[in-house]
């Protein structure tokens, strides 16, 4: 090798290290003491990166069940990570099926292959569309859940897509019939308490959305059985149970963990402004 190109690459190699080591950030007092620091939320999807923080005792009301919102004096919101329904991976729940389990009919099996094939290009969600059902607990840009105890309902704002709320009614009212209720993307909710876990039963969805990031299809049939629980102050677990026998064989049953983000607030987000994504969706 010549002594010029030798000496050249001596420099190049000498300023890409002081530059990754410009870049490197400093280590956080806790992370030097060996704890763990608070968990960083993406400045572009509000998703959480890093360790997590030692967790506090899971906050109560005063009837003895778990808080699903910030504590008192406390700000924050709950953060969709990279979850899903299938697989064990991350924060999935050891218990998910693998993606070969799933016990699709023949239909559902062929188009949700199509969907993936495709790169899923036709989401719905890309467009602004609501995301329906537990897609709602595994969207961008994270979610809040007010408790409104003298309500009687629980209300879940999803900070991602057209920014939707929906209504988990606890007031013992029962589902409307089908003939008094036209379908919806976020169907009708009704909830209660068992224990520490506060199950949701649904109905009433239409097919205009999909329920899951994956592409998981669904038919009108969807019946949605979902379980929350916060077992401790920086975990929310949840669990959704999908019985649509149009579109699949048998029940099943996935899920996934959500992370607290704290001391932090929404910011305004609407996917109908200035909405990129369909210009970059490059499926057949």
């Amino acid at each position: 090798m010549r002594p010029h190109m030798f000496t050249w690459l001596l420099l190049t190699a000498a300023t890409l290290g002081t530059f990754a080591f410009a870049q490197a950030p400093a280590q956080a007092p806790a992370q030097a003491a060996g704890k763990a620091a608070a968990p960083a939320p993406s400045t572009r999807t509000g998703r959480t990166t890093g360790p997590r923080p030692p967790s506090a005792p899971t906050p109560r009301w005063p009837d003895g069940h778990p808080m699903l919102a910030a504590a008192p004096g406390k700000t924050g919101y709950w953060n969709a990570g990279t979850g899903g329904l299938t697989g064990k991976n991350g924060m999935n729940l050891p218990t998910n099926l693998d993606i070969g389990e799933v016990p699709f009919q023949p239909w559902a099996k062929a188009l949700y292959e199509a969907r993936r094939a495709d790169q899923q290009k036709n989401d719905p969600h890309a467009r602004c569309v609501p995301p329906g059902g537990p897609r709602q607990f595994h969207t961008p840009y994270g979610l809040l859940i007010y408790e409104l105890p003298e309500a009687k309902r629980v209300l879940v704002l999803s900070g991602g897509g057209p920014r939707t709320w929906r209504v988990i009614f606890l007031d013992g009212r029962p589902h409307p019939t089908s003939d008094d209720f036209i379908p919806t993307f976020l169907g009708h909710s009704v909830g209660k308490w068992e224990g520490d876990t506060l199950a949701v039963d649904s109905v009433g969805f239409n097919e205009q959305f999909w329920f899951a990031r994956a592409g998981y299809p669904h038919t009108e049939s969807l019946h949605l059985i979902e379980h929350i629980s916060r077992p401790d102050y920086n975990t929310l677990k949840y669990e959704a149970t999908i019985d649509d026998p149009k579109a699949y064989t048998k029940t099943w049953t996935g899920g996934h963990y959500i992370y607290w983000v704290p001391d932090e607030d929404f910011e305004e987000y609407f996917c109908q402004d200035n909405n990129r994504d369909p210009s970059h969706l490059v499926g057949q």
